[in-house]
């Protein structure tokens, strides 16, 4: 008798617990639709304008803020993907935004650009990086988003060979946690063939050289090729991300076989029109040396002058000339601050050329 009425007790207050969490979401509802009221306004004052719907450091300082409020208990992460989702709504009741991005559909791209953007904005998924620049430079796409570096792999070479002869900037970063997973939809033991990009066989070879030796390794173009592949033929399995297993309707089968568990690929957002300064920035230059000796550690020694941090430095051939090469490098920093203004006209005279490619507000962590 006790014990029943123990249970009718709890049962009670998980009741009145319940319909607390309605009586919120009721106001959390009402309140969402209230800020949305004022973002259609803000659309409208940005039309009469002509300003960006897309404001890379508006984007950050809301983020910044929401942090800055979190007492608890929800993850930030957590609370950073609810308003990540809120903004893209906001970008459809101001204006649709078109977001390129290296296709298909369930690549390591488009999980990147969704959570960057969230799901209220339109993809487009081309064909090759190239197209992704292309598109934003005639102005179909508004954004476009292409990976840069993998903290495994390296750069990304035919993305910095597109910056040499395009004329988009980067407005903003994106990293992204990479896990590679098997997809199938046979039991493990019936795989004869697995399916994926070859970065991605070079990102898995030691989990693959001790679990699946005997088996056909198939590189293919793209990670979400190999998984239509896996989801159509006999004995294929493919390495992809969620998204693509997802998409194609396929298993798990063995989850996080990457070699590297803290493997990250850092993306860039790409517009025609630059970022404004938060305070918190990194930039991106790239540059050809004079033909002299100790042309390129003149150049580097400038932007130590200046008290400059240089996170990343890449090289490329320039195509152009035999023997000569264009250098990346990323730096904190804005371009229109004053030390680092010093610091690129300084270094122009060491230089063949010098271009900067965009600065953009730093990304602190994966999204």
């Amino acid at each position: 008798m006790g014990k029943t009425t123990s249970n009718n007790g709890e049962a009670g207050r998980l009741a009145s617990l319940r319909q607390r969490i309605d009586e919120l979401d009721h106001k959390i509802v009402e309140l969402l639709n209230e800020r949305a009221k004022v973002v259609i306004e803000v659309g409208k004052a940005k039309a009469a304008e002509g300003t960006p719907i897309y404001a890379p450091d508006r984007e950050q300082a809301v983020l910044k803020r929401i942090a800055e409020l979190n007492r608890g208990p929800l993850p930030q992460r957590t609370l950073q993907a609810i308003y990540r989702e809120l903004m893209s709504g906001s970008f459809a009741l101001e204006r649709p935004l078109r977001i390129g991005y290296l296709g298909p559909e369930g690549s390591f791209s488009d999980l990147a650009a969704q959570r960057k953007f969230g799901s209220s904005v339109e993809y487009r998924a081309l064909a090759d990086i190239r197209a992704v620049f292309e598109e934003v430079a005639r102005g179909h796409c508004d954004l476009g988003l292409v990976p840069i570096e993998n903290s495994a792999g390296g750069g990304v070479i035919d993305t910095m060979d597109c910056f040499i002869d395009s004329p988009v900037c980067i407005c903003a970063e994106v990293m992204v946690e990479i896990h590679h997973n098997l997809l199938a939809n046979c039991a493990p033991e019936k795989i004869t063939t697995i399916a994926s990009k070859p970065e991605v066989f070079a990102q898995c070879r030691q989990w693959l050289s001790s679990s699946f030796r005997q088996v056909e390794l198939l590189p293919v173009a793209s990670s979400s090729k190999a998984a239509e592949m896996a989801a159509t033929m006999p004995g294929h399995a493919a390495i992809g991300s969620t998204l693509a297993a997802e998409l194609y309707n396929l298993k798990i089968v063995f989850a996080n076989i990457e070699d590297a568990p803290n493997n990250q690929t850092r993306f860039f957002v790409i517009s025609t029109t630059p970022a404004k300064r938060t305070g918190n920035d990194k930039t991106a230059v790239m540059f050809t040396t004079a033909h002299r000796a100790g042309a390129l550690v003149a150049v580097l020694n400038v932007f130590s002058k200046y008290g400059i941090n240089l996170t990343n430095i890449d090289t490329r051939p320039s195509k152009r000339r035999n023997w000569e090469y264009y250098f990346f490098i990323d730096a904190e920093g804005h371009a229109e601050d004053a030390s680092f203004a010093k610091a690129l006209a300084e270094a122009k005279e060491h230089c063949g050329e010098l271009h900067v490619l965009g600065s953009f507000p730093r990304a602190s962590e994966p999204v």
